[in-house]
């Protein structure tokens, strides 16, 4: 059955200085415990469509203070803000030298948009056209994943999907946080490269150092991505309470985390509520450890304004829900291992063919339990396309109150996953170590 507590939330040293002490080691394990303007709470109509342009393309990036920009290319577009139930049409051109896979991370059951498994890479001056259907509402990540030798590192886009039931926040801001490593020639590399002799940079939002303020007990719901293609990073929002509420798009029973810590895996999702207190002036600093060390990236400030009511919000209620399944029938499930890091198995992003047998095939509205076996010398990063799933307890029994797509699994440890396979078609799995080198492996399931 499932459990109806509270989740246990990750466990972080309390610290004095700026800084929060943690292995590569710990920062895996912490992650396998868990996993500016103003928002008015109006309930609106989900309908209608919306055409988006998006561009894969040479770009430009500022890292490193007093020296030249970095060469990179990115997925360009408009403001990426939509409600759920809508139906974007979405044009995409690829202006880059190389062959490019346009993906949404977070985005389930749309298999005629899915990469390579449907859609064929984009070949260098071609567009493509497809529809998504934003059935769900949460945070996405639009990604152009180019293929062949020769890449720079690509800029992912981050997309809200608004609900249609109103949320009591004052500001709603994406922070997305990437990883760059530069050669001393200033010269970046994309991942799936060796980082030898490279220098490390995160940014949040594009820059090394992000600033945000607001008024006395205003409410601020934070979209937290890690857009490093490879890297698991824990966050920390220092001396003040951070609330989850939100994992990889989809509502989690609320909870406090501890410390003010969360970890994400690559390309993961935490959505969070925080409430802004102290006199003006007061700085709350936004930590950032990469398993090695830990950088100050930004801070949130109260600012000057006069608070914007007496006291700060109640704690809240959860965020809606996106019509999951509220139970999954584990008992009558259709069961398959994987085998993650197995050679032969997997192949790179290059050398994936639709024509490869699948993974595994399961029947429409059967549950389907995966038990994940990491036979890989690091920490293997899973991605499930086209479906959420529940993480699984160690008997078997029930589940952690919250979705994933995405899920990190140590050297030689098994994680068993359910999910309701909902939607037919044919879709993604990725199995990719959580090491810069790596290359991004492929395989590929689904459903009838």
């Amino acid at each position: 059955m499932v459990r109806i507590g509270p989740m246990a939330s990750p466990v972080i040293r309390p610290v004095i200085r700026p800084e929060f002490p943690l292995t590569r080691r710990e920062l895996i394990a912490l992650l396998g415990t868990a996993a500016l303007c103003p928002v008015l709470p109006t309930s609106v109509v989900a309908q209608g469509r919306t055409a988006v342009a998006l561009q894969a393309k040479a770009d430009r990036i500022a890292l490193r203070p007093g020296a030249p920009e970095t060469s990179i290319w990115s997925l360009s577009g408009g403001e990426l803000r939509f409600k759920r139930g809508e139906t974007i049409d979405v044009s995409f051109s690829n202006e880059l030298p190389l062959p490019a896979a346009f993906d949404c991370r977070g985005l389930d059951g749309v298999p005629a948009a899915e990469p390579l498994t449907s859609r064929a890479p984009l070949a260098t001056g071609a567009k493509d056209t497809f529809q998504l259907a934003l059935r769900q509402a949460g945070t996405l990540l639009f990604e152009a994943s180019p293929l062949g030798d020769g890449a720079l590192p690509v800029r992912p886009r981050a997309v809200v999907v608004a609900g249609t039931s109103p949320v009591a926040v004052d500001r709603d801001e994406v922070l997305l946080i990437e990883e760059w490593r530069l050669r001393a020639d200033g010269s970046a590399i994309p991942a799936g490269t060796d980082p030898k002799d490279t220098t490390l940079f995160h940014t949040v939002n594009g820059r090394t150092s992000f600033e945000i303020s607001a008024p006395a007990n205003a409410r601020l719901r934070l979209r937290i991505i890690n857009g490093s293609p490879r890297s698991v990073l824990a966050v920390k929002l220092e001396n003040t309470e951070v609330r989850v509420m939100a994992i990889d798009s989809q509502p989690a029973e609320p909870f406090p985390a501890r410390n003010g810590a969360l970890v994400l895996a690559p390309g993961g999702r935490t959505d969070v509520f925080v409430d802004v207190t102290g006199p003006a002036g007061t700085s709350f600093p936004i930590l950032l450890h990469d398993g090695k060390q830990a950088r100050p990236v930004g801070r949130l400030t109260v600012s000057a304004q006069p608070p914007l009511r007496s006291a700060p919000f109640p704690p809240a209620p959860p965020l809606p829900a996106n019509d999951l399944p509220a139970q999954l029938d584990l008992k009558n499930a259709a069961r398959f291992e994987l085998a993650l890091g197995a050679p032969g198995d997997w192949v790179r992003a290059a050398d994936f063919k639709p024509s490869s047998a699948p993974a595994f095939q399961a029947k429409a509205g059967r549950a389907v339990v995966l038990a994940l076996t990491n036979r890989a010398a690091d920490t293997s990063v899973f991605q499930l396309h086209g479906h959420h799933f529940r993480l699984l307890d160690r008997l078997d029994d029930g589940w952690k109150p919250f979705w994933l797509d995405t899920l990190a699994i140590e050297p030689g440890q098994t994680q068993r996953i359910a999910f309701l396979a909902e939607y037919p078609g044919r879709y993604l799995i990725e199995a990719t170590a959580a090491d810069w080198a790596a290359p991004r492996l492929l395989r590929w399931y689904s459903v009838q």
